[in-house]
């Protein structure tokens, strides 16, 4: 008989395998829970470094939106305030802020590039990669178990025979005893006892080679297959957590690539901000608004103890008096619009620019004949091209016909001869006002009725040198200089209408007026007249001579006789003794 180990002796060591077995699967959970983790924390700093790029991009196009929103509209009088070293600086912050906006744009572009998208194609190959070791991993581990599994079935028939020997063992043991059994069932029970030994030595060989694999498998698999898994997702998270830490350097990096650039923007700021330069500034806002005029001169003392009867007295402001009684001056339509009273022409100005103050005058004078020099130079310029074109198909008749260009030649010339002649006029209107020429008959130089004399005897005007509109207004720089503020009237409506006022009274001239401003008119002394429109308040009072001229006169120049039961007929003037 062989005596066989108990199985039991065995199951310590099976169990304790199957412990570990749990174990090394219990650490593949909390690998992989831990793997995932370090994923979703990847994808959370890609959604985070995508949320930048966003922001600078938005924060790039207002920048933008605000730098073009305060730029200046081109052909518009903002264009021309950007002369200034002031507003050049303002222009100088905005566009430097335009290059300024454009670094964002290569902040949220490097971000985009080398971290969103590298990392996106990173967590890719990550989960790729993860993938695969769990799955080995699992394998590796259904492996051992399966070799456990049969471990385990080995051992249950192993145990198995080794009972059902046993139980034969006793049996034929109690038969071979017993005196009363015969001796064939003592020979059957011995055979089953030999055969159930036999089944259980196989049982025996059979389970202890299962064994002997197991554990073969067994140690291949906690000491080879296992670490070296374990050392593939060791390396892949060693690799995941270096390259986040790459990509948080590249975040920095890509924002410290552009602070050189950004800098030079805001030093170009800075330098524009210190060529602001006051004085220039100031002397420019000078040449702009130079008038060109001279101050007025001294205000003549009015004396008020002279026997004369006086409606409204005239401006005192006003310093031009008439030299003697000079003679009347008839003939003179004076349908025109009073200067002190019309409103500011909205129209285009007068050709020769004459509305304007004399140095404007010829600041303005001479921009146009710079404008007209320079489209000469164009016109010759391709007058030029079109001659050496006509000479190449002179010369090769194939290339074209010579012909052709003698047409636009022709009217190259005549534009040519037309801008010259423009150039002659205007530098001729140049030269006036430069003193260079004397004033010419057509355009007289002619005097304000404000500065007119209030009395007989006085000194001549300081504003007779002073130039006005060809409608004998002033542009606002002129009327600055005085200080007289006449409100706005209704006298433009009055003198759009073409119907004749009626009279409304008669007048007699008391002093001598020269009216040399259109909508006024010459009177002499003692002259009788008729009155169409008293005085308003503003000192000057309309008069008709005939039904073709009439005009303004200073009221305290006549003396006037209001008629209440006038018509609109012209009675005859009765002499009016003194």
């Amino acid at each position: 008989m062989v005596s066989l180990p108990h199985p039991s002796v065995l199951h310590g060591a099976v169990s304790a395998s199957c412990l570990c077995c749990r174990k090394g699967k219990d650490q593949f959970d909390n690998l992989e829970k831990h793997t995932q983790w370090g994923i979703d924390v990847l994808e959370k700093y890609i959604k985070f470094v995508k949320e930048r790029t966003e922001i600078e991009l938005s924060y790039a196009k207002q920048l933008r939106n605000l730098s073009k929103k305060y730029q200046p509209k081109k052909n518009s009088k903002e264009e021309e305030e950007y002369r200034y070293t002031s507003t050049r600086a303002f222009l100088a912050t905005l566009n430097e802020m335009n290059d300024y906006a454009g670094q964002h744009e290569v902040i949220s572009e490097n971000m985009t590039s080398l971290i969103t998208a590298e990392l996106t194609r990173y967590v890719q190959e990550l989960k790729q990669e993860r993938k695969s070791h769990f799955h080995d991993g699992r394998k590796a581990q259904q492996h051992i178990e399966t070799c456990w599994k049969q471990l385990e079935a080995s051992k249950r028939r192993f145990e198995r025979d080794c009972k059902e020997a046993d139980r034969a063992q006793q049996y034929f043991e109690k038969m071979d005893a017993d005196i009363n059994v015969t001796k064939a069932d003592v020979e059957k029970a011995r055979q089953q006892a030999q055969l159930r030994h036999q089944m259980a030595e196989d049982s025996k060989a059979e389970y202890s080679s299962t064994l002997q694999k197991f554990n073969s498998e067994q140690h291949e698999h906690y000491y080879t297959h296992i670490p070296n898994i374990f050392q593939k997702i060791q390396e892949m998270e060693e690799r995941r957590i270096v390259r986040i830490g790459e990509s948080m350097k590249t975040f920095a990096e890509v924002d410290r690539q552009v602070i050189p650039i950004i800098g030079k923007c805001l030093d170009e700021i800075t330098k524009a901000a210190e060529s602001v330069d006051h004085k220039n500034d100031s002397q420019m806002v000078i040449e702009a608004f130079k008038s060109g005029f001279e101050p007025p001169g001294d205000v003549d003392f009015e004396d008020f103890t002279q026997p004369m009867k006086r409606t409204v007295s005239e401006s005192s402001l006003s310093n031009s008096r008439g030299d003697g009684k000079s003679e009347p001056k008839f003939g003179s339509k004076s349908k025109g619009k009073l200067w002190p009273f019309i409103k500011k022409n909205k129209g285009a100005g007068p050709e020769d620019f004459s509305n304007l103050p004399p140095e404007q005058r010829r600041k303005k004078l001479q921009q146009k004949v710079d404008e007209l020099n320079r489209d000469i130079q164009k016109e010759m310029d391709s007058r030029d091209a079109l001659t050496k074109m006509k000479d190449v198909y002179i010369k090769n008749p194939q290339m074209g016909d010579a012909a052709s260009v003698d047409h636009r030649l022709a009217e190259l010339g005549q534009n040519i001869e037309k801008l010259r002649l423009e150039v002659q006029k205007f530098e001729g209107w140049l030269a006036e006002v430069e003193g260079r020429l004397p004033a010419r008959s057509e355009q007289p130089r002619r005097q304000s009725g404000v500065y007119e004399a209030q009395n007989p005897s006085g000194v001549n005007s300081c504003a007779q040198d002073r130039e006005s509109s060809p409608d004998g207004s002033y542009t606002e720089e002129q009327s600055q200089e005085t200080e007289m503020k006449v409100p706005a009237t209704d006298f433009d409506d009055e003198f759009d209408d073409e119907e004749p006022l009626p009279t409304i009274g008669t007048c007699k001239a008391l002093y001598t007026f020269e009216g040399q401003n259109e909508g006024t008119i010459s009177v002499a002394e003692g002259e009788l007249l008729y009155v169409i429109e008293e005085d308003k308040g503003d000192g000057w009072t309309r008069i008709r001579r005939n039904e073709d001229e009439e005009g303004y006169v200073p009221t305290s120049y006549v003396e006037v006789y209001l008629d209440k039961n006038a018509k609109d007929v012209h009675k005859p003037l009765q002499k009016i003794s003194e």
